[in-house]
């Protein structure tokens, strides 16, 4: 018998969400609700996890393995998120949801799967999110949906960002959605070709590059970004990083880890102070957080005689040297942190919506965004 989906009562979906910074996974159920025209949503639950070592250490070396044990990992990664989300179903007693819904807190009809991405060559009409459907429809019980930007890039498109449309339609009171992740991505409403549109697009490196560095001495992250703090600026680095091609590029764009580590890496590494020395590891985060909240005020405008209202979330949104820097750098917006679930979760929720769009057969990607020839429904589903 062919599923029923009633958004009027609401349909529960799981998101997973990994980023490039491979801090982890995060999981988010929550139920979407389509009336009158309008989306709307609830989370009911959300929590992140670290992953095993051993899996961090072969996500972290994907780009270079060879075909068979690249095939290897999308399979057991595929059952690992399998069984990460049977493991939250069970601890918060969330069932797959039957032929037709009956309660949508507990029963749970999609999982929507971000994946890892390992290969981002939209230019080449080519990108790479692992982690097998088919092994987390096997081992969750649960019918998913994973592989969303393919469609878009064979469309020419970007096949990034995706989670503007979530923005649009779950956060669209905002002037601005921030997100602070692995890379720093904006969106907000606008014009194409005097028509209206939802304009978005990858602003810079943030926590794949601050992660990078503070993984060489042993800790996942900046804390509050107190080694950043801590350090300098180089306004040659700054000077450099700045003038990088890209970010005079128009719309829409996209950044991948190929960018970071052929063209950012090397030049932090190439740096030397004063003394001819490599700069220090505070120098390094000092400048780089510089860089970012420059890059960030660029893409920020006010658009009436109040700041530019931007919600921010992400990672990066606990870093409170990033943020004092970010507004230091733009007066003109007022940057809003909202709750933790919010800030932690937004991406895994709106994969999670890009799910429900889904399977409610609209679309979920944007063209107006990645700069396909039109909108489409990306994504495909693994039967449970």
């Amino acid at each position: 018998m062919k599923k029923t989906y009633d958004f009027e009562k609401g349909v529960g979906v799981i998101g997973l969400m990994s980023g490039t910074s491979l801090d982890g996974l995060d999981l988010c159920h929550a139920r979407f609700f389509y009336r009158n025209g309008k989306w709307t949503y609830e989370t009911l639950h959300a929590e992140d996890q670290e992953y095993p070592s051993s899996l961090k250490e072969r996500l972290s070396r994907a780009q270079s393995m060879t075909a068979q044990e690249y095939a290897l990992l999308h399979s057991d990664y595929g059952l690992y998120l399998g069984g990460s989300v049977k493991a939250f179903m069970e601890k918060h007693r969330l069932v797959p949801a039957e032929s037709v819904c009956l309660d949508s807190c507990r029963e749970v009809s999609v999982v929507a799967s971000h994946g890892q991405t390992v290969f981002h060559q939209p230019h080449l009409r080519f990108t790479g999110q692992i982690g097998s459907g088919a092994g987390i429809a096997a081992v969750s019980g649960v019918d998913t949906v994973c592989d969303f930007r393919t469609t878009d890039v064979a469309l020419g498109g970007q096949g990034a960002p995706l989670v503007p449309i979530g923005d649009r339609h779950l956060f669209g009171s905002y002037d601005y959605c921030l997100n602070l992740g692995g890379f720093s991505n904006i969106s907000s409403e606008g014009t194409i070709q005097g028509k209206p549109a939802r304009i978005a697009h990858d602003i810079s490196p943030v926590n794949y590059v601050l992660n990078h560095y503070t993984r060489q001495i042993g800790v996942e992250y900046d804390k509050d970004g107190l080694i950043a703090r801590s350090g300098k600026v180089s306004r040659s680095l700054l000077g450099k990083l700045n003038s990088l091609p890209f970010y005079s590029q128009s719309g829409p764009k996209s950044l991948g880890r190929e960018w970071v580590e052929n063209e950012v890496l090397p030049l932090i590494e190439a740096e030397r102070g004063e003394d001819g020395s490599s700069l220090s590891l505070a120098d390094k985060l000092a400048t780089f957080c510089e860089h970012a909240a420059f890059q960030i005020s660029l893409n920020v405008s006010q658009k009436s005689s109040e700041q530019a209202k931007v919600l921010t979330t992400g990672g990066g949104a606990f870093n409170k040297y990033l943020l004092e820097r970010m507004r230091f750098n733009a007066p003109q917006a007022s940057f809003i942190v909202p709750d933790e679930i919010t800030v932690k979760f937004k991406e895994a929720l709106i994969f999670a919506f890009l799910g429900a769009l889904y399977v409610a057969d609209q679309p979920n990607c944007m063209s107006s965004v990645t700069g396909a020839a039109y909108d489409c429904i990306g994504g495909a589903m693994y039967k449970a």
